[in-house]
């Protein structure tokens, strides 16, 4: 299979103002590819177009909530009115809520997270596939997590979104086969600013930044499987256990991770086990 070639081409980052997604954005954009980057934070991006330098051309901004389809309609207006064709879509906007017993999160809460995590993903595709057909063989990318391996206790709206966002994507794939590359990411935890929600942070919980990646080494290793088409992306040590438990023992894992976290007595966990 030959690997994809980003020069020229035209893709659509949702999250593309921080975190993963900016990284992402920053990477194609390198290889000579332009980018409609989403954000909701227009100062973010201000910063990210002055970073980029002569190369800030080749980053075009939508400043919008993407758990709003409004936004994704609009884009598609706008798509349609100057006549472009996509050649790929990545979807890595998302949110962590706070660690919190299951009975502890409200439907508002819930809702919220799925359709940033979720339902985005789903107005994204659902608006943008007219415009990713035109150009062939589109790229479709969809960055779920390591909570779709495993459930975790304490993130049972984040794991029910990103578990909800696996299975679109993988049915994705197969409706799409021969039509289009579609490709499901889960990473394990990454060192960007998704503890901004909790109680703690990875220069204060040193086992917490022990088991996550430094965000450039993961959006290095998700780049580089885009580019060869992987369809399934696993990274990151606490995603590979994940998936190898829940493979060996699906009965017990989330039983056995809940043991595991509980001694660990980290206080990224304090709200889940007082």
């Amino acid at each position: 299979m030959s690997k994809l070639d980003f020069k020229g081409k035209l893709f659509v980052v949702s999250g593309a103002s921080s975190g993963l997604g900016r990284i992402l954005t920053e990477k194609l954009v390198s290889d000579g590819c332009k980018v409609i980057g989403i954000g909701r934070n227009e100062a973010k991006f201000v910063d990210f177009k002055a970073m980029l330098g002569d190369k800030s051309d080749m980053l075009e901004t939508e400043i919008f909530d993407v758990s709003d389809e409004i936004g994704w309609k609009n884009l598609a207006a706008k798509l349609a009115a100057r006549g472009d064709a996509l050649n790929g879509l990545i979807n890595c906007a998302g949110v962590f809520p706070p660690f919190r017993k299951a009975v502890d999160f409200t439907v508002s809460d819930i809702e919220s997270v799925m359709k940033t995590n979720f339902l985005s993903a789903v107005y994204a595709v659902k608006n943008l596939l007219p415009f990713l057909e035109k150009s062939g063989f589109p790229t479709i990318v969809n960055v779920s997590s390591a909570a779709a391996l495993a459930s975790i206790v304490g993130t049972s709206g984040y794991s029910a979104s990103k578990s909800a966002l696996k299975a679109y994507t993988e049915i994705l794939s197969e409706e799409l086969r021969g039509k289009a590359y579609v490709g499901l990411v889960m990473p394990g935890f990454a060192r960007t600013d998704i503890m901004r929600s909790q109680n703690t942070s990875f220069d204060e919980d040193k086992l917490v930044k022990k088991m996550s990646m430094p965000a450039d080494r993961m959006a290095g290793k998700i780049f580089r499987g885009i580019r060869k088409k992987k369809r399934r992306m696993i990274f990151g040590f606490d995603a590979k256990i994940l998936n190898f438990f829940y493979r060996l023992m699906p009965k017990t894992t989330t039983r056995l991770v809940a043991v595991v976290l509980k001694k660990s007595k980290m206080k990224l966990f304090d709200d889940v086990f007082r």
